[in-house]
């Protein structure tokens, strides 16, 4: 949690206040108590002589940190430094601890002086708590053909949090800040609505494309920032798409970014995360499973938004090829948007696991306790309409392989086939038209297959794209395969939204529109072994407020599918009532389902798609 108490935008500041009065002051002694020294050092924006790294753990004397070697504590009073900092954010408890081992006439410095004022802490007495920085970051746009607006609910108050607060920053595209403000969030289940347009408006901004910093204050019992961002043309720019939150941590590396096909241009937006400079060549593009990287040569000033066209940087690579992004940690998961035809639609990148290796437990699961183990369901609209194209992404650093297939399911929940895709090696670029397996809708289940060998590691991904054949109107998302209702574990799965596993109920987040483009669901019961016959699937209509209006049962049968419309459940009287910015909580306690929701405008077909969240 110290990277996120460091990298905070109001913290950055003071950081970057301490380092240019630490460079000024000569050699510096860093006492590391919490192992946080490479993170602090490679944080700061100017550079110090560091004297050396103490230690108070006797276990960990002589060890490397970094390109220097731990020392002792018990040292400290030798060091020639006149200036120890210690890596910790209580002043007081460092002063108690050092008082006697300072060296003569020297001075103590801490991280006290990057800590965040008092009321942005949701648990004062703990400054590390992760409730203390629920943040994440949004690609934000306002122009004259787009506008964006990020959609959530206050789940906080669940857990007792009665004084949510926002504290936002919004940048412009060169990283320079446009505005910082505060929203409350006072009532029980309300709404959380940030309109581009709105905001642009209230504080009268220039146009702008750069991102949105957000800190969740005053919360309890969630320390994640799950949100939906709409995206929409203007005018008659016909663009309409949804994507996920950003994940805010940053990671080495990003996977599913598509190739460009036939007529499309491929944006990687890249936006810094941090209030430090990417020097160029420090980020790469390769082909997935080549090692041929091509650096990303623009350099990027703190927060600033770069866009990135994979024609310009990898002219030869076509869909369904797939591109690796070697970001070095500097920006949280990022955006792709691609024009095709006048329509733009945007999806996100998902984190590349560098922990993660194959684990041969997974073809050998007890298929009494997990039936067909991991698997990824995804929607699979009319065949007649649309194609449903799934591509399968290695998601692992260490992942040779990914050996696969595809189970088909109609609405009923009743098999409607299946096809083999193979042991496709990492630098695949195998597509499966999945509208040419099924009569009619349901949905689809990516699922391992060992029939000729390979690898698993739990983690397994998929781009999934959807076509119109009417309109041309395209939509894509992306997603990672779990275990669904089995009440037997394995390594964390069947996952919980909040304790331990399994997680065996559903709480997810969809929202109403009382005119077009109207949102919609597909709702699916995954099951991966035998569990119960039918959901008891609640409905809840709130109001912007928190408020529930209405409410409506349903039931989606084993390994079925349902579309849920709330302006078709609810009906209109309901959505008037509960107005602008209502929305629905699917709620069920006997199974887990999944989702996956979006917008359409039935006029001119267009919409969008993304998996839902859960709180």
């Amino acid at each position: 949690m110290a990277y996120k108490a460091l990298t905070h935008p109001w913290a950055a500041e003071k950081l970057a206040l301490l380092a240019a009065d630490l460079a000024q002051g000569g050699p510096v002694a860093i006492y590391d108590p919490h192992g946080i020294a490479q993170t602090a050092l490679a944080l700061l924006p100017a550079r110090i002589a560091v004297a050396g790294v103490y230690t108070h753990d006797s276990l960990r004397v002589g060890q490397p940190c970094g390109d220097m070697t731990l020392l002792a504590l018990a040292d400290l009073p030798r060091t020639p430094a006149k200036t120890v900092w210690a890596l910790d954010f209580r002043h007081g408890v460092m002063e108690n601890r050092l008082s006697d081992l300072l060296p003569a006439g020297g001075r103590l410095r801490t991280l006290a002086e990057v800590r965040l004022p008092g009321n942005m802490l949701s648990v004062a007495h703990d400054y590390l708590d992760g409730l203390n920085f629920a943040t994440n970051l949004a690609f934000f746009r306002d122009t004259a053909e787009f506008s964006t607006r990020l959609v959530s609910a206050n789940y906080w108050s669940r857990y007792g949090a009665d004084n949510v607060r926002f504290w936002l920053r919004l940048y412009d595209q060169a990283g320079q800040v446009l505005h910082t403000w505060e929203e409350a969030v006072p009532r029980a289940g309300q709404a959380i609505i940030l309109d581009s347009a709105e905001i642009r408006q209230r504080f009268g901004l220039p146009e702008f494309t750069g991102q949105l910093f957000i800190h969740a204050m005053g919360i309890a019992g969630h320390d994640v920032v799950k949100y939906a961002l709409e995206t929409r043309g203007r005018g008659d720019n016909p663009s309409l798409s949804v994507t996920h939150d950003a994940n805010a941590w940053p990671a080495a590396r990003y996977a599913n970014l598509p190739a460009p096909g036939l007529g499309e241009d491929v944006v990687l937006w890249l936006q810094n995360s941090h209030a430090l400079p990417v020097a160029s060549g420090d980020m790469s593009l390769n082909r997935m499973g080549s090692e041929r990287h091509i650096p990303i040569a623009r350099a990027l000033a703190p927060y600033e938004t770069v866009a990135v066209h994979m024609g310009d940087i990898m002219p030869d690579l076509a869909w369904p090829e797939q591109i690796e992004l070697r970001a070095g940690g500097h920006v949280v998961r990022p955006r792709y948007e691609i024009t095709q035809r006048h329509r733009t639609r945007i999806a996100h990148l998902n984190v590349e696991r560098a922990d993660l290796r194959p684990d041969p437990g997974i073809e050998k699961l007890d298929s009494r306790f997990f039936g067909r183990g991991y698997l990824l369901p995804f929607p699979v609209p009319d065949p007649a309409r649309y194609r449903t194209l799934v591509l399968p992404a290695p998601m692992a650093e260490n992942l040779d392989d990914l050996p696969v297939r595809i189970d088909c399911f109609d609405a009923e929940g009743k098999g409607a086939g299946l096809h083999f895709m193979g042991r496709l090696p990492r630098d695949h670029a195998t597509v499966c038209d999945v509208s040419e397996l099924m009569a009619a809708e349901g949905h689809g289940e990516l699922v391992y297959d060992f029939r000729d060998g390979g690898q698993a590691d739990g983690w397994l991904h998929a781009l999934i794209r959807y076509e119109d054949r009417r309109t041309g109107h395209v939509a894509e998302t992306s997603f990672g395969a779990h275990i669904f209702n089995t009440v037997m574990t394995y390594r964390g799965e069947p996952q919980s939204y909040v304790g331990p596993p399994p997680g065996l109920s559903t709480r997810l987040f969809l929202t109403a529109a009382i005119a077009e483009p109207f949102s919609f669901c597909t709702l699916i019961y995954p099951s991966s072994a035998s569990w119960r016959p039918c959901s008891d699937t609640s409905l809840y209509l709130h109001a912007a407020d928190g408020t529930v209006v209405a409410q409506e049962k349903v039931t989606v049968p084993q390994s079925g599918s349902r579309a849920i419309w709330p302006h078709r459940i609810f009906g209109e009287a309901a959505l008037l009532r509960a107005g602008e910015g209502a929305y629905v909580i699917i709620r069920d306690t006997t199974c887990r389902l999944f989702g996956y929701h979006g917008r359409m405008m039935g006029q001119d077909g267009r919409f969008s798609v993304d998996h839902m969240f859960g709180f």
